[in-house]
């Protein structure tokens, strides 16, 4: 008995410090990382409710109020670490399932509390069935790409797994060997110590799947524009260099759009910074609106932008465009109080000796070219040869 009850107190004063190192070595941290301090936190609480209640009388009102709120702790914390887990596999935090069994395994604790076998029965195997869900969800195809951290959070929950449901099955069917928690039964014993070494794999997971996702988000800052969210130019070159490649290879069609911000200086003079930078937000907000996935948006510089739409000839370019002139004369007024319009010049690739830095100069001079005859209308190579303009 001794040696369970050191292993476990040793297990429990272990996540209340990977509880408190967490919240310290995180620092500020987004959602899922709450999540994840939320999940440990709760389970360190909850294993420290279990071992006061060893204190208290056997069967005793502390005994069953304690043991419950630990059942609660334990289980809530397994809900919200499933909540962090999807989070950083690039998914919605859904725990319905996890916390739904949470609820009932607690309330079935409560109430079925002064029969030994089927709480002990109850609980574990809820908390067994709770653990194959959390290990689920990692093992789901993630919906952003992630490193192995979650292999080795799957290997520690199907460790748990299995040695509470040995334990569910000891309590409720082989009550006589199993009378307490601490009993120096093997099953007590190999749970206790993988306890311990799953506590862990869980730390070193945590912390390297909160490692994964701050690079990420580094990555994002350089790779974005910091007022609207579009790619910088840096980086949308980088991407548009090989779709131009691809496209040459494939013999696709592809189009870019260079287009500036009608009178974007005397939106900043009149109503100020702040609507400017919302109305460059806004135009960016109708470029992915209006567009789709094979669409890249970036600011091109000040109120410039650029779209690179893949399989597109200047037909469909000339669509989208139609379409963008479309959304921002709804949305600006509605937004911002003031029209917003912008004067494009559209580029297509000609052949395999075309570059990009050849699209965007053409693409440059047709935007000139747009400005000079009024602002607010679009050109493209053939539309310039004609002399027609379009809106």
């Amino acid at each position: 008995m001794q040696i369970v009850a050191s292993l476990l107190i040793a297990m429990t004063l272990n996540l209340l410090t990977i509880a408190a190192a967490l919240l310290a070595v995180m620092g500020k941290v987004n959602l899922a990382a709450r999540r994840a301090q939320l999940g440990i936190g709760l389970q360190a609480i909850g294993w420290v409710c279990l071992l006061l209640s060893g204190v208290a009388g056997a069967g005793s009102l502390g005994d069953r109020l304690l043991s419950t709120l630990a059942m609660a702790g334990i289980a809530a914390g397994l809900a919200y670490s499933a909540m962090a887990f999807d989070l950083w596999c690039g998914r919605r935090a859904s725990s319905r399932a996890p916390a739904v069994i949470a609820a009932v395994m607690t309330a079935g604790y409560g109430i079925g509390f002064q029969h030994y076998a089927f709480r002990v029965g109850w609980a574990n195997g809820l908390l067994a069935l709770q653990l194959a869900l959390v290990a689920w969800t990692l093992c789901r195809q993630p919906l952003t790409p992630v490193g192995r951290w979650r292999w080795l959070l799957v290997i520690s929950l199907l460790v748990q797994l299995l040695v509470t449901a040995s334990r569910g099955v000891l309590g409720a069917f082989y009550t006589a060997q199993f009378p307490n928690f601490f009993a120096p039964h093997p099953a007590n014993i190999l749970f206790a110590l993988a306890a311990n070494v799953t506590v862990v794999m869980s730390l070193a997971g945590i912390l390297l799947a909160h490692r994964e996702e701050a690079a990420r988000e580094l990555e994002r800052l350089a790779n974005t524009d910091g007022i609207t969210g579009a790619l910088n130019r840096r980086a949308w070159s980088a991407q548009a260099v090989a779709i131009v490649a691809d496209s040459q290879r494939l013999q696709q069609p592809l189009c870019v759009l260079l287009l500036d911000l009608d009178h974007f200086k005397d939106i900043n003079e009149a109503q100020g910074h702040e609507t400017g930078d919302k109305a460059l937000k806004l135009l960016v907000q109708g470029m992915q609106s209006v567009g789709g996935e094979r669409n890249v948006v970036c600011r091109y510089g000040g109120e410039e932008f650029c779209v690179l739409k893949r399989g597109a000839d200047p037909a469909a370019m000339r669509a989208y465009d139609q379409r963008l002139r479309d959304w921002l004369a709804a949305a600006g007024p509605r937004e911002l109080g003031i029209p917003l319009h912008y004067s494009a010049g559209i580029a297509t690739l000609l052949d395999q000796r075309d570059s990009l830095d050849a699209m965007l100069r053409r693409a440059d001079s047709l935007l000139y070219s747009a400005k000079m005859l009024g602002r607010n209308i679009t050109l493209d190579d053939a539309a310039l040869e004609s002399g027609v303009e379009f809106k």
